[in-house]
């Protein structure tokens, strides 16, 4: 009877420790997004993270925690970089003030999955582990050219005059159109357009309206430049702590959020139109113009590259020009 119920114990005991072992299998990532909850690029998201989470039982999970109010949008790459949270959805614009690099992706003009044939995607994680401590996992926004807003009508591309609202992204080329540039985050644009501290701002065709940004517009300058970057990152240590089958996983998941870029062109010809049907105004030039414009958009983002990280730009240049 005694050795019965040692046996049985020693059962209980080695089935637990079976249990705990496959519940330890499991990992949840923490992720928090720079850009708000109601925006598009969160609610393109948000039912892949729960297709990521169904499938992933007892594998990998994700929490997501929240937007800016969470973290703010500029710190979020360093809340990656310091391992605050595993990953982050952000555009390489809002933590320049972890490695200056991270703004060269708007100067991508192929496909992310040509990018990941080409070797333009190893280059660019060969930067991110080691000057930022980070993985970069996926782009999830391509094809969303970025534009010039503005409440004042200008005839020509010369922004003299004009104050617009700008990150990064937009710092060179706008001043070199001659415009006052102040820098704010999303959500007090709205507020400086209606106070008339700024006079516009730079953004992609796609996501006005999410802000309602859309009231206090009323034109767009034409032709776009450069290409918004929206993407996945990662805190390099807690990628490196997946196990193989996680990190699989992971990659599968990656690919598939990749493959509905083709979303973007729908999306732009759609917003352009939903701008239009709002009143805002498109600004066009002529050809010769238009084309000097934004040829002068590319380089002066090139020229501004080099300054900041000569090697980094020009290896990344070889592999994200046509």
């Amino acid at each position: 009877m005694m050795k019965s119920g040692v046996f049985r114990t020693a059962a209980a005991l080695l089935l637990a420790g079976f249990a705990a072992a496959a519940g330890a299998q499991e990992t949840s990532l923490r992720l928090v997004s720079a850009f708000a909850e109601n925006g598009i690029y969160v609610q393109r998201l948000q039912p892949w993270i729960q297709k990521f989470n169904a499938e992933g039982k007892g594998v990998l999970q994700i929490n997501f925690i929240g937007g800016p109010k969470a973290i703010p949008p500029f710190e979020a790459g360093n809340a990656v970089k310091t391992g605050v949270v595993d990953m982050a959805l952000a555009t390489g614009a809002f933590y320049t003030n972890v490695m200056p690099e991270a703004d060269f992706l708007k100067l991508t003009q192929i496909p992310v999955a040509e990018q990941r044939k080409n070797g333009a995607f190893d280059a660019i994680n060969k930067v991110w582990n080691e000057k930022g401590n980070m993985q970069y996992l996926a782009r999830m926004v391509e094809n969303q050219a970025f534009h010039i807003y503005t409440t004042k009508k200008v005839d020509k591309p010369d922004l003299t005059g004009l104050k617009i609202r700008i990150t990064p992204v937009y710092r060179d080329f706008f001043q070199s159109l001659n415009a006052n540039v102040i820098t704010t985050p999303p959500g007090e644009v709205y507020t400086a357009l209606e106070r008339g501290v700024v006079d516009g701002y730079g953004w992609p065709i796609g996501g006005i309206f999410d802000l309602n940004w859309h009231e206090m517009t009323k034109f767009r300058i034409d032709p776009g430049f450069y290409d918004a970057e929206v993407s996945l990152i990662m805190n390099l240590p807690a990628y490196r702590k997946l196990s193989e089958p996680q990190r699989a996983y992971l990659q599968k998941q990656l690919l598939a959020l990749e493959a509905e870029n083709t979303f973007w062109a729908r999306y732009t010809t759609e917003e352009t139109a939903r701008q239009e049907k709002a009143g805002i105004q498109a600004i066009k030039f002529d050809a010769a113009t238009a084309k000097a414009f934004r040829d002068k958009a590319y380089e002066v983002g090139w020229a501004s590259a080099a300054k900041q990280s000569p090697e980094v730009a020009a290896r990344f240049k070889s592999l994200f020009a046509r």
